[in-house]
């Protein structure tokens, strides 16, 4: 059986699979993968923090140079890397390349490099004094990952990282950790040194393993919110740098003067797409008013339409969830639904009977705070309704839940929109957009659990995440100046 090596040096490394890789499509295991033990890891380390004295020197004509050819080969290798991702993910072809075309606004992005890096200058600040400003790399970064983005979030992390001239190490998720070894190899074949960027397979233990090193200076983790919460507390009392997203749950509040057409499909596009696995995924749509009815029978008649099978067939609009484990989780939050008093509009958990890791698309109505569907992140392909009466009623709503990742409104009032904006109190807004994630030149991240840490994702909080301000005050005195003073400087 194949097993999914490391990429050390520039190479691949074999090691002892161990942790199985499944085809959620068929529920086979296609794979195994290894685990990095702590001597590997130490070994890790060392190759990165000498690989990392030469590159933070390099200039930055050389860093673009590189990230303008790995981005040409992303494009010229797509379908190679859409595949890899669709067979052991589970998402249809056109979902992975469109993961793969958002990875790549973020290279694009940090090949701007040489404006990103600018510092600032002022000149006599004090008589014959100058103050300039720079920015360096923080060194070795730990880049965790998790399964639902396989390649968008590496090129998330490493693009800005390594733009910024630090090193990498890529720990990816163990669920589809194959398609991280072939970017490693796009990378060097792009002119990166060896020992620049990393893919160390693995897991908890790894990621523990680290959190912890010495060696590691910065960290950044995109997972599950208890996941996110550990990284960071144990990545910070270990002195590092950390950013740590979290989970979700994404409401879609809809108001009585919306296109309820145009609202029922974002919220099948936004709901159902990959399963439901995406940390921007519209979970609850909350009708507002007298709109609940109708937008659900709009809702069901779309939803009755989707293709649910493989992701490498073209006809299907969304594969399968990631395990076994996971499947038979999303199955019982439905099962236990109408307990809470939820009604199930639509059922599709009887596809769990089909080998592979399938869910069909389920409808909840009447979800609403206090019962698990509407508490708990399910990150399946279930989504909830909840009625209000008022718009007051839905910001806080929004508000009072302990996650602040997106949300989207729509409707027809622009002040609506504008208070709505300035009302809620989370991270990325989407107004008539139902999965409002930022284009690259922006920042991806949210507020309250999800994110630890006050930086977000890519964008100029990324590259400010992964350098360190240094300031330089500058004076070049003609030798009569000398002079013994005690006083503290000031700058008159």
């Amino acid at each position: 059986m194949l097993t999914v090596p490391h990429f050390i040096n520039g190479q691949r490394l074999s090691g002892e699979g161990e942790t199985p890789v499944f085809d959620p499509s068929t529920g086979q295991v296609t794979a195994t993968a290894p685990v990095a033990d702590a001597g590997l890891v130490d070994q890790v380390v060392a190759i990165a923090r000498s690989a990392s004295l030469t590159w933070r020197d390099s200039s930055l004509s050389q860093r673009t140079a590189i990230l303008f050819t790995f981005r040409h080969l992303l494009v010229a290798h797509a379908d190679e890397l859409a595949s890899i991702i669709t067979a052991e993910h589970g998402k249809t072809i056109a979902d992975a390349h469109g993961e793969l075309a958002r990875g790549l606004e973020n290279v694009e992005y940090a090949c701007g490099l040489t404006e990103h890096l600018k510092g600032g200058f002022s000149s006599q600040v004090a008589g014959g004094v100058d103050v300039h400003s720079l920015r360096e790399p923080v060194g070795v970064v730990a880049a965790i990952t998790p399964f639902n983005f396989p390649v968008m979030v590496p090129l998330w992390m490493a693009a800005s990282a390594l733009a910024s001239g630090n090193v990498v190490i890529l720990k990816p998720s163990e669920r589809d950790p194959s398609v991280s070894v072939r970017v490693g190899e796009l990378l060097t074949q792009a002119g990166l040194p060896d020992g620049v960027f990393t893919v160390l397979q693995g897991n908890a233990v790894t990621v523990n393993q680290l959190l912890e090193h010495p060696g590691i200076d910065a960290v950044s983790f995109v997972g599950s919110t208890p996941v996110a919460r550990h990284v960071y507390q144990t990545g910070t009392q270990s002195g590092k740098r950390v950013q740590a997203l979290g989970g979700a749950k994404n409401h879609m509040v809809v108001l009585p003067d919306a296109d309820l057409d145009i609202a029922a499909d974002a919220a099948i596009n936004a709901g159902f797409g990959s399963a439901g696995e995406r940390c921007m995924a519209i979970s609850v749509v909350v009708a507002v008013g007298d709109v609940a009815d109708p937008l659900i029978a709009k809702i069901v008649e779309r939803l009755d339409k989707l293709n649910v099978g493989p992701g490498n067939d073209p006809a299907n609009d969304f594969g399968p969830v990631i395990t076994k484990e996971h499947r038979d989780r999303i199955v019982d939050y439905v099962a236990s639904a109408p307990a809470d008093g939820v009604s199930v509009v639509r059922d599709g958990t009887d596809l769990a009977s089909r080998p592979g890791f399938f869910v069909g698309p389920c409808l909840l109505d009447g979800v609403r705070p206090g019962v698990r569907s509407y508490d708990d992140e399910i990150f399946g392909p279930v989504l909830g309704v909840a009625r209000v009466s008022t718009y007051a009623e839905a910001v806080a709503m929004v508000n009072e839940n302990p996650y602040g990742n997106g949300v989207a409104i729509f409707t027809r009032d622009g002040n609506a929109a504008r208070l709505f904006s300035r009302e809620v109190t989370v991270g990325m807004i989407g107004i008539n957009v139902p999965i409002p994630v930022p284009i690259s030149s922006y920042s991806f991240g949210g507020w309250k659990n999800s994110l630890f840490g006050h930086s977000h994702i890519y964008g100029p909080e990324g590259f400010a995440f992964y350098t360190r301000a240094k300031v330089i005050t500058t004076r070049w005195p003609q030798p009569s100046e000398s002079q013994i003073d005690l006083g503290f400087p000031t700058t008159r």
